[in-house]
């Protein structure tokens, strides 16, 4: 499986994601080339190389009409009213970002782009293949949806500045056509480093993240950290909403190639987003029979402890567990407070089934506290043959990777056939394994 691991360890803002993923491409100068081409009004690609932190990279410029557009603008949005004629709407944030500029731009000579007019420019100027201007619309309709829920006003009277647009429609644009090109099976992404403190915006000072990025990154992992600034903007929030399979630790994978997209701004750590693309480790060809590998993925572990419920109790809430998509609930005896014995509940899920166990937990148990940790497993890989025999068909379940092989035929279908010719469970098993001789 061909996968793109992105490493958010520094944020993710859009000239840094299209700048990393320019580092993948064989030939970078005819991929800037059909940037170029595509007819994003007054726009011009062009990348140069950036060192930060002694690592060389590449960091993408967009200039509008000639001019390099303050950061801050990108992706500024405005609530539409009639009594201010130049806009003047509130700032959400530094575009592709804070980590470059932290002064403030008056930009009221602007005029201003709705959703409808960047719908007109993507499809109907712009000679873009049609997966790739349906992702910049749904990337650009995320970003509008998160400023309609700040601003409190529907989508449709959500406005940008005009010269602003331009520059994040070419950020995204580049980010939508370099994924065209690279045509990943699965996009990871680690969880996402958003900086920390307040940003400057033209109308007073905001947390960070900014409004618009929190609402677009929620229920995604995130983390804060030391490093004071606004790390990952909403286009770079809403490009990796857009493009990821899924969240967590980077997959166990064969790297054939790595990119480095640069910001501006310099920091104590390097101030990139670092992007791998490989072959997951169970799709490529093995080294040799012993070190064939299987597949991982990110789960969830849910745990809480109860000392006050049955037997009965527990095993219902394991069914309704169970019932609900967990991929593994077991108990395991525990000593409590004042010596107490106890059941120690354990859920393993999807992260994206969390919340619906954590409120099974609750409905369910006595516990007032659940614990969660993220972790990656390792798996064999799985398949189901079915085997035609006189007593019947019986599933037969095989696991390989890592230099095994192990085979199970299916209980049920072999205790079905010892209760059809009464026998024992094992003599029903080594008749099927002869007949499959």
């Amino acid at each position: 499986m061909k996968t793109l691991y992105i490493d958010c360890s520094m944020g993710a803002a859009g000239d840094m994601l299209s700048a990393a993923l320019l580092e993948l491409v064989p030939d970078r100068e005819k991929l800037l080339s059909r940037l170029n081409s595509r007819g994003i009004p007054g726009v011009t690609f062009s990348a140069e190389k950036s060192v930060k932190c002694g690592i060389t990279g590449t960091h993408m410029t967009v200039t509008v009409d000639g001019v390099e557009e303050d950061e801050h603008m990108h992706d500024c949005c405005h609530e539409h009213h009639h009594d201010h004629p130049h806009g003047g709407g509130e700032h959400e944030h530094d575009h592709e970002h804070e980590h470059e500029h932290e002064h403030e731009h008056e930009h009221d000579h602007h005029h201003h782009s709705g959703l409808h007019d960047i719908e007109h420019i993507v499809y109907d100027h712009l000679k873009l293949p049609t997966e790739v201007a349906l992702n910049v619309m749904a990337v650009y309709h995320e970003i509008a949806e998160a400023e309609s829920h700040v601003h409190g006003v529907p989508v449709d009277q959500i406005h940008f500045h005009e010269v602003g647009t331009m520059d994040a429609v070419a950020d995204i644009t580049a980010v939508c056509l370099l994924m065209h090109t690279l045509k990943p099976d699965e996009v990871v992404v680690s969880p996402i480093h958003v900086g920390a403190g307040q940003v400057k915006c033209a109308h007073g000072i905001l947390p960070v993240p900014a409004p618009a990025t929190a609402y677009i990154l929620r229920n995604i992992p995130t983390y804060g950290g030391s490093i004071q600034g606004e790390l990952c903007t909403p286009t770079g929030a809403a490009l990796l909403k857009h493009f990821a399979t899924r969240f967590g630790a980077q997959p166990l994978m064969r790297t054939t190639a790595i990119g480095y997209g640069m910001g501006k701004k310099d920091f104590p750590q390097a101030n990139c987003v670092r992007v791998m693309l490989g072959e997951r480790e169970s799709d490529t060809p093995a080294v040799s029979s012993e070190t064939t590998a299987a597949s991982n993925n990110t789960i969830v572990e849910l745990s809480c402890n109860v000392d006050d419920m049955t037997g009965e109790a527990i095993g219902f809430v394991m069914e309704r567990l169970f019932e609900a998509g967990a991929n593994e609930v077991f108990t395991v005896p525990c000593g409590m407070k004042k010596s107490r014995p106890g059941i120690l509940i354990n859920v393993l899920c999807k992260p994206e089934d969390k919340e619906k166990m954590v409120g099974l937990l609750f409905a369910h148990t006595t516990t007032i506290g659940i614990r969660e940790t993220l972790m990656d497993r390792y798996v064999l890989d799985r398949k189901t043959e079915t085997i035609e025999t006189s007593m019947g068909p019986v599933r037969k379940k095989i696991s390989t990777g890592y230099g095994v092989t192990r085979m199970k035929y299916e209980h049920d279908d072999l205790a079905r056939i010892a209760k059809e010719q009464n026998i024992s469970l094992s003599e029903a098993m080594l008749r099927v394994h002869l007949e499959e001789k």
